[in-house]
């Protein structure tokens, strides 16, 4: 009995399918004032009035033109492009974080980088003062970086 059921429905299913496909009229109609409404029909006060098919023998109503591949190429392009200098944004961005971190933990000086005075004090070296300009300026790298990647340049 089921096997009777699905073998009807598959046959329903292929007679469905086998149908012609039928276009739907589209009317084109002008107003007094010129402008034009499309539907499925004529619009009232229609100082003109045009009747349509849609040719649909290449694959449905639509399909695309050439002029409508290179413009739907054209919108790829620019999609990837956009995205891409999102990602590249994004990794400035993190670069710049992370730079700024390193520098706030370089701020407490390493004990290599303090000098005893005769007096039993101590003081920064040179050393100190080079590693927090390297610092500073990786800081300044990753901004102008960022800076770059977000005039997408």
């Amino acid at each position: 009995m089921a096997r009777n059921v699905v073998i009807l429905a598959s046959f329903v299913a292929a007679a469905l399918l086998l149908q012609p496909a039928v276009a739907q009229t589209l009317y084109k109609s002008t107003m007094p004032d010129g402008s034009v409404v499309y539907g499925d029909k004529p619009a009232p006060d229609a100082a003109k009035v045009e009747e349509t098919r849609p040719d649909i023998k290449k694959g449905g109503i639509g399909g695309t033109t050439p002029r409508e591949q290179d413009a739907l190429q054209e919108m790829e392009k620019a999609r990837q492009q956009r995205e891409g200098g999102q990602e590249k944004v994004t990794a400035t961005e993190q670069a710049l974080r992370n730079a700024e971190a390193a520098r706030a933990a370089g701020k407490e000086p390493m004990a290599s980088e303090r000098i005893g005075t005769a007096g039993g004090a101590s003081r920064l070296s040179e050393t100190y003062f080079d590693r927090q300009r390297k610092l500073e300026e990786a800081v300044e790298k990753a901004r102008r970086g960022l800076d770059q990647a977000r005039s997408g340049k």
